[in-house]
């Protein structure tokens, strides 16, 4: 690893402290993560400091910009997040079934915690928070490797939770920060004796590099390339607010719209409603011919014909593609040729068309007359998140605390053999 060092010592450190914060009990779990939410509200200004160091070495057309960038009201949102999860119930140490076997062997199934979690993600602080609260009030150690672009921020936030392990008496190696050099990714990646699970978090080209490299079990959190039908029986001023806040509320977000799939019978009439709220945000509309006609006749100036490298890709940015379909069953098929899994709507006020697309679309999460934008541990009650999952093993969809254990089976008997 060239000059770097091995990151192996504080893996080992980490595994070790795992089993001090697995063998907390409830109440003190909770504490901790709730003076997790404190100590960030009582640190505004040093952490916005740390934030503002990183920004400045971005630039703002970034993409990546918004995502790393910290204010003090998306500060105050994290810590009610944190303090929402110190609420939920612990997931470890459910009895999930229990069985006496004529042999007289009682046996029972329980949860408990993974161990230690390995998180991998970019230019997100928000998320250095996020995972750590939920390893934590699961009873789990973490290891984070976050990306160099948010250094400063990363570092800050470690150090102040850090401080609360030590309040409680307990080993900062719980909450373990690696080194932010790239370098130290394939160490950690094939860490199979320290590292229980790793979940990277972040662009496809991280997804995929994981998923390709870690001989650590991975959980994926997948990019997200999210699509919103609008059905020839939608509500069309409704259809219009909701495309416009998935495109455009938090566009650097996987849950964020990328395509438009409107049906032809009723596009003349839908897609000008959706210039003023696509021009406050100059919104770049890569469109298909039909669709690209309609927007140009109505006056629209961010207009660029769409070739086939515009739909399937997550834009990240105020852009967006829209195409004309024939109907639901062109609509499904194009989301299955080019959707992610992520997240997916239809707007429309037919239920059987509804649930016929609730249904038959294969994503984390499906909508029926809403924003993509509600794809989001706290959105759905659950406190933070680890990510979004695109995958079928084990989590999908928001990946919360009740994930982030697994299963165990204790054996009791009196002098049985087999």
């Amino acid at each position: 690893m060239s000059n770097i060092l091995s990151i192996i010592p504080q893996l080992m450190a980490c595994k070790q402290a795992a089993k001090t914060i697995n063998g907390l009990n409830d109440e003190t779990r909770k504490s901790i993560t709730a003076a997790i939410a404190a100590v960030l509200l009582d640190n505004i200004d040093a952490i916005l400091d740390a934030n503002a160091r990183d920004l400045a070495a971005m630039e703002p057309a970034n993409p990546l910009y918004d995502r790393l960038k910290l204010t003090p009201q998306r500060l105050k949102d994290i810590s009610a997040a944190t303090e929402m999860v110190a609420t939920l119930s612990d997931p470890a140490g459910k009895k999930l079934s229990e069985i006496q076997r004529p042999n007289g062997l009682h046996i029972e199934k329980i949860t408990v915690p993974l161990g230690l979690v390995g998180a991998i993600y970019e230019a997100r602080p928000n998320v250095t928070v996020d995972i750590t609260a939920l390893c934590l009030r699961s009873g789990n150690a973490v290891v984070l490797k976050g990306g160099s672009d948010a250094q400063y921020s990363n570092t800050i936030l470690v150090q102040l939770m850090q401080q609360v392990l030590t309040d409680f008496g307990l080993p900062q190696e719980i909450i373990t920060l690696l080194p932010p050099q790239r370098e130290t990714v394939s160490e950690l990646l094939t860490a199979t004796r320290y590292v229980d699970v790793i979940i990277p978090r972040g662009s496809q080209g991280l997804i995929d590099f994981v998923r390709k490299n870690a001989t650590v079990p991975t959980i994926e959190t997948g990019a997200g390339v999210c699509h919103t039908y609008v059905h020839e029986k939608a509500d069309l001023q409704k259809a219009a607010a909701i495309v416009v806040n998935a495109k455009t509320q938090r566009p650097s977000v996987c849950n964020a719209l990328d395509t438009v799939l409107v049906d032809e019978k009723i596009a003349a009439d839908f897609l000008p409603l959706l210039i003023q709220g696509f021009l406050a945000f100059k919104e770049g509309v890569y469109a298909d011919e039909k669709s690209f006609s309609i927007m140009q006749q109505a006056g629209y100036p961010h207009l660029h014909p769409a070739t086939e490298e515009d739909f399937g890709r997550e834009y990240l940015s105020q852009n967006c593609s829209i195409k004309t379909v024939d109907g639901l069953p062109q609509a499904l098929d194009h989301i299955a040729q080019y959707s992610s899994r992520h997240s997916e709507a239809i707007v429309t006020e037919d239920t059987t068309i509804a649930e016929t697309f609730l249904n038959e679309v294969d994503a984390a999460a499906v909508y029926h007359n809403a924003s993509t934008r509600f794809t989001d541990g706290g959105e759905f009650g659950l406190g933070a998140e680890m990510g979004i999952s695109t995958q079928k093993l084990h989590a999908r969809g928001p990946f919360a605390l009740e994930k982030l254990v697994c299963e165990k089976w204790i054996v009791r008997g009196n002098g049985q053999v087999r």
